[in-house]
């Protein structure tokens, strides 16, 4: 009788055991994450895996300007985006480079369980 109960124990966790999904995550940045840099006119994205290019793209935010307290966030224009030919990266080029301030990238991407993922990340330019 214990040796059935152990056997349906088994079967019930089988059953209802689901398998283990990952998802899209950001795993490096240039600039980096928290990083002051000089001035740039692009932002690297890299991801731990290839991300179908249909689902993902990002924005960036200045979020702060020397010199102007209370600096209202504002969407940055003047931004393209384009996939690295190994599916894992993203670059956004920007048309000129970025003034002093902080920034904020946000982020979005879905990988082949097309779940969309998000996140951002702020950096500063000196």
């Amino acid at each position: 009788m214990l040796r059935r109960l152990t056997i349906l124990s088994a079967l019930i966790a089988a059953g209802v055991a689901l398998p283990a999904q990952a998802h899209t995550k950001l795993v490096a940045s240039t600039p980096a994450a928290n990083a002051t840099v000089g001035k740039t006119t692009k932002i690297m994205l890299t991801f731990n895996e290839k991300v179908l290019s249909q689902f993902a793209g990002a924005s960036l935010v200045m979020t702060g300007m020397p010199g102007m307290a209370n600096h209202a966030p504002m969407k940055m224009t003047g931004v393209s985006s384009q996939m690295g030919s190994d599916g894992k990266s993203m670059t956004l080029l920007l048309q000129r480079p970025l003034a002093a301030g902080t920034y904020r990238v946000d982020w979005h991407a879905a990988g082949a369980d097309t779940h969309r993922m998000e996140g951002n990340f702020t950096f500063a330019v000196k």
